[in-house]
């Protein structure tokens, strides 16, 4: 997997305003939000893509989503808040390197856009 803005947070080559860390991810808050509230949730582990996730991915994934949680309860935003991840370009994924958006703060819409 290429470089991207992601790994080089890892690396603390580029500064992040980081709410959470541990061994397997960080979360740090986005720098173009789209709600009060936007969190970025990236695993530690070079993962381009939700889809070329394999079997020995499942532990990552399912502490991802439990970190979320934490986050979310520190945040005190648990009540109401929405997870999305994106997969693919034409699903509307930026950056090649898994992640989780936490938005919150506003009311969302459904279906999302």
């Amino acid at each position: 997997m290429a470089d991207t803005i992601f790994s080089k947070i890892i690396d603390r080559q580029i500064a992040a305003d980081i709410v959470y860390e541990d061994d397997l991810c960080l979360a740090f808050r986005d720098v173009n939000p789209q709600a009060p509230v936007h969190i970025l949730l990236i695993p530690k582990k070079p993962l381009d893509m939700l889809s070329n996730a394999g079997a020995e991915d499942q532990a990552l994934l399912g502490h991802m989503l439990l970190a979320a949680g934490k986050i979310t309860r520190d945040l005190k935003i648990d009540g109401a808040f929405r997870l999305v991840i994106n997969n693919g370009k034409e699903g509307g994924q930026a950056v090649f390197h898994v992640h989780m958006h936490i938005l919150a703060g506003r009311k969302f819409r459904w279906p999302p856009g």
